[in-house]
């Protein structure tokens, strides 16, 4: 355990945290100096990003800020035609935010119940919102609201293990209309016949085009925990618990079902028969066997096994999708035989998905007139750096969570090991380019605020295994 740079990072969080009113409401993604000359959104505060900030908080003890930032939040989420007037936090945001609309003529209204990717505190006296009007590529962000509600979660669980109930903010009536708002956006009627949320291209952590459009594995995690917290959270009067259950047994089994791909499943993939047809059909969406790349034909071992990138009609991305993975072990979305294979497999592909650096984002990275068509020849997504199998240090949290889960501690252990080599040295950067993980991305950003509070609450978890129950979620009914 190396106490110094646990010590360091813990002096360079702090750094990261932003004001309004003199309270504390969230971290910015960077504290790098030269970020305010360019002129970088990295100065706000994102949703996503906190998320490993808020455990690092709350494992430390302190839960305002984490309170702070929820009511916050709540306080900028879309909601048109709100009679709740709120307390706190959320009373002041909401109102200096009445007059606000984050359309203008080029887009149709959003969606009541989005949640911000961001927001800018301005001279610690003004909150402005972003949900993708001002983003790169005018990304409008699935992914916030669904870390906005487990975020809510933990908070509420911290609580209970501080013995202070009378901090618990879930079941005060902004919160519980901001949930159901939150989830109504989620389980909206579409085009769809499966259980599984749509989204568009670059709806979350990979916010570029890396031709992530449908269903990724990472939304689904994120959308099973979104319903698990919905269920648990929601008061037991509402008439939306009935299809939230639904909805949840209905997605695990389906994803468990179609995503999961192993050995066997291999191939059986292989051997697909095509063009069948009715209710008995084997070969559901149509998979043809030349799809399956080589590269995952000598990948997979016979003890491996992981969640698929993403499943459509007549195409399976089989991309290894490191945060969707983790996230599945962590909510019990796969079963503990499932977990124990996609551990079995980082392990048996140490090199590839860790590395240096760990850990990749995806695997392999899109390279040739693949990489051209997929990304749009996007010149920070070139094969092996950033969202396009770059290594990024803040999946150690997860990595350490679904670790220590499994009773396999010492994964997460020789992960850090490796990754105290260079992180302090190298300033916390964003993310690590190569095959190997071993050279600071091109355009990475130093000081990276998630990439320190991944590395504290990877320690953390592996100093107090107990933290776990913040975070973790029971096995189903359906193991």
């Amino acid at each position: 355990m190396n106490q110094s740079l646990i010590a360091e990072a813990e002096a360079c969080f702090q750094q990261s945290i932003r004001f309004y009113n003199g309270k504390p409401v969230g971290t910015v993604a960077a504290t790098e100096k030269v970020l305010v000359e360019e002129q970088l959104n990295y100065n706000e505060c994102f949703i996503r990003d906190f998320f490993p900030c808020g455990l690092a908080f709350l494992m430390q003890g302190k839960r305002d800020i984490v309170k702070n930032f929820l009511e916050v939040t709540l306080g900028l989420q879309l909601d048109w035609e709100s009679p709740i007037k709120g307390e706190g936090l959320f009373a002041e945001v909401r109102q200096a935010l009445l007059t606000q609309d984050p359309q203008n003529e080029e887009w149709v209204r959003p969606g009541q119940g989005l949640m911000p990717a961001s927001f800018l505190v301005v001279n610690q006296q003004e909150i402005k919102a972003d949900f993708g009007q001002r983003a790169i590529g005018r990304v409008t962000p699935v992914d916030s609201g669904l870390w906005w509600i487990f975020l809510l979660k933990i908070y509420e669980k911290a609580c209970d293990q501080a013995n202070v109930p009378e901090e618990k903010i879930a079941h005060r009536p902004e919160f519980q209309r901001g949930m159901k708002l939150l989830l109504d956006l989620c389980l909206a009627k579409r085009f769809d016949m499966t259980p599984t949320m749509l989204v568009p291209e670059g709806a979350f952590m990979i916010d570029r085009r890396m031709g992530v459009y449908g269903h990724p594995i990472e939304i689904q995690a994120l959308f099973y925990i979104a319903l698990k917290v919905g269920l648990e959270l929601l008061n037991p009067e509402d008439i939306q618990l009935l299809d939230l259950e639904n909805r949840c047994h209905r997605l695990i089994k389906y994803i468990r079902h179609h995503y999961w791909l192993d050995p066997g499943l291999l191939r059986r993939v292989y051997r697909y028969q095509t063009e069948e047809f009715g209710e008995t059909a084997l070969n559901k969406f149509n998979i043809y066997a030349n799809t399956v790349p080589g590269w995952v034909l000598r990948w997979l071992d016979r003890k491996g096994g992981y969640l698929v990138g993403n499943v459509g009609v007549g195409w399976i991305d089989f991309r290894f999708f490191t945060q969707g993975n983790l996230l599945s072990i962590i909510s019990s979305l796969t079963t503990p035989k499932q977990s124990q294979a996609i551990l079995t497999l980082i392990e048996q592909q140490w090199l590839s998905l860790i590395g240096e650096m760990p850990m990749k984002i995806c695997y392999p990275a899109v390279s040739g007139r693949d990489w051209e068509i997929i990304t749009g020849c996007d010149p920070k997504n070139v094969p092996w750096s950033y969202h396009n199998g770059g290594n990024w240090p803040v999946l150690m949290w997860s990595l350490a969570a679904a670790s220590v889960k499994m009773g396999q501690a010492e994964i997460a252990t020789h992960a850090i090991t490796i990754a105290e080599k260079n992180l302090m040295k190298d300033e916390w950067p964003e993310y690590y380019d190569d095959e190997d993980g071993n050279i600071i991305g091109r355009q990475a950003r130093l000081y990276q605020t998630w990439t320190i509070s991944g590395y504290l609450v990877a320690q953390y978890l592996l100093q107090n295994p107990q933290y776990l129950d913040l975070i973790s979620f029971s096995a189903s009914p359906d193991d």
